[in-house]
């Protein structure tokens, strides 16, 4: 069953009374009788409705002078699927807090990438939030401390500055604040098996590797999202196993590597190596991204399942996922140059332009190449049709330069309308890229070939038009069914759509 939508204080009550987990992430229960946030499954016995207060956020509690529960620990809960299904001013921020804007530009530039002055955003984030950007930074902030002194033996000074805190000072203020203990106190209520990790994994924490647990909501099909990326890994860049994805990536401090791995307890953890310990909480907001591990699969499942030639699709991929995208200027370019051509043969041409162009790391990895190296260059190493080739190295120019913006935090109508606006770039290609980047759970692909084919298959309109109109009972979730419909095609089947607008023949 799904969690409804508990905008109510009597159905959050409810919610809280029955312990109910599918609502953890989406709101905390502040109770003014013992000054404590929790999550709504808390365990403790369940206040008293008049000394109740539900907030949207826990920046919202803390701003409200409440310290988080050490029962709980609310701030260990998945994050809000809501962030994904609303793309809101409010939405959008939250996205680009978590991906470390306001650590790396401050809330002037936060403001910048949202179109708003810095006191107009402020307003927005309170009366929708309870918080302003400050305040839903430092909580975020906090979040990431105690995911650090929880699952990993780093100094309190590295942890400080992993979790984006200008000072060691400051992060220990905060942690009082917010949990009422000191960091090694904090430390110290770790299990004896270090924040969950089992015998299984004892070689988690090896020396120089940041390893933590990733939470999510249940049921999650890690399965098909491992398999995704293994048909699409690039050689040297990317590696994929049954049970794992490994890759590199450039961050704002340096190369990184990042491992996400299915624990034999069916958790999973993220292993990463990075140059600079800043770069860690951008890198879980990847990683959370990659796998949709925000999402609410008890109400996708719910209204997917309602009709009757889905019914057996969810059944058998329960929680099905999503996957994101790890750099957006990189997925707009792995789009590009697949779209019209199968799985395997974007990745053989995406391989070559990576060892080509990429750049190895000091342990013999590979980067995917810059937007530049790809505007200066790629038409040196692409092949097939000049229009195409000349299409790939224009937005590679566009986006090195800054003519063209593409990021987590972009409006979603404004993103497909300045995509659409480039020759070489269609609906299909825009569309896929919205949902890959931004997250969006409503995007439907009906020019995909994978997609016509998995909709014959269960016995559902195969012409767009046709498809197109009755997937639109299934809003908010055509993002879902456009993955039910990907895993219901027949193997032959490619996921590339027809020549249609703008899009290189």
């Amino acid at each position: 069953m799904t969690a409804p939508a508990a905008t109510g204080f009597d159905e959050r009550y409810r919610a809280i009374s029955a312990k109910d987990t599918r609502f953890d992430g989406q709101f905390v229960t502040a109770v003014r009788s013992t000054g404590i946030y929790c999550r709504p499954s808390c365990p403790a016995r369940t206040p008293r409705r008049e000394n109740v207060t539900f907030y949207p956020t826990s920046a919202a509690a803390h701003e409200a002078g409440y310290r988080a529960c050490k029962r709980c620990l609310p701030e260990a809960a998945p994050g809000s699927p809501a962030w994904d299904l609303r793309g809101d001013a409010a939405a959008r921020a939250m996205r680009l807090i978590a991906a470390g804007v306001v650590e790396r530009e401050g809330v002037p530039g936060l403001a910048h990438r949202l179109g708003y002055s810095t006191r107009h955003l402020t307003r927005v984030l309170t009366a929708e939030l309870g918080a302003g950007p400050l305040a839903l930074a430092r909580a975020h902030r906090a979040h990431t401390a105690r995911m650090l002194l929880v699952g990993t033996d780093l100094p309190v000074a590295d942890v400080a500055f992993s979790a984006g805190f200008a000072s060691v000072r400051q992060c220990n203020d905060t942690i009082r604040e917010v949990f009422e203990m000191t960091p090694l106190q904090l430390r110290a209520t770790r299990r004896s098996t270090r924040a969950g990790i089992r015998s299984d994994d004892a070689d988690a924490a090896a020396p120089g590797i940041i390893d933590l647990l990733l939470p999510h909501r249940a049921p999650i099909d890690t399965a098909g999202v491992f398999s995704w990326m293994a048909a699409r890994a690039l050689p040297g860049v990317e590696r994929a196993a049954p049970d794992s994805f490994a890759r590199y990536l450039r961050m704002p401090g340096g190369p990184a590597h990042f491992e996400i791995r299915r624990t034999t307890a069916g958790r999973l953890r993220l292993r990463a190596r990075l140059s600079r310990l800043s770069d860690l909480a951008p890198l879980v907001a990847i990683a959370r991204r990659l796998f949709d591990l925000d999402a609410d699969p008890a109400a996708v499942d719910e209204a997917l399942s309602a009709h009757p030639a889905l019914a057996p699709l969810v059944a058998a991929v329960p929680g099905i996922r999503v996957p994101g995208a790890a750099d957006p200027h990189e997925m707009l370019i792995r789009a590009m140059i697949g779209q019209q051509i199968t799985v395997a043969a974007a990745r053989t041409a995406l391989t070559a332009l990576a060892v080509e162009l990429g750049e190895r790391t000091a342990d013999g990895g590979l980067l995917f190449p810059t937007m530049a190296a790809i505007a200066e260059r790629g038409a040196e190493v692409l092949r097939g049709p000049a229009a195409r080739i000349r299409a790939v190295t224009g937005a590679a120019a566009a986006l090195a330069g800054g003519d063209l913006t593409l990021t987590v935090g972009d409006d979603a109508v404004e993103q497909r309308a300045a995509l659409l606006a480039r020759a070489g770039i269609g609906p299909w290609t825009a569309d896929y890229v919205r949902m890959r980047v931004i997250g969006d759970p409503d995007v439907f692909l009906p020019g995909d070939v994978a997609v016509r084919a998995g909709a014959a298959a269960v016995g559902l309109p195969a012409e767009p038009a046709a498809l197109t109109a009755w997937a639109q009972q299934h809003a908010p979730w055509r993002s879902y069914l456009t993955a039910h419909l990907w895993r219901a095609a027949p193997v032959r089947a490619t996921r590339r759509p027809r020549t249609t607008g703008k899009e290189p023949s």
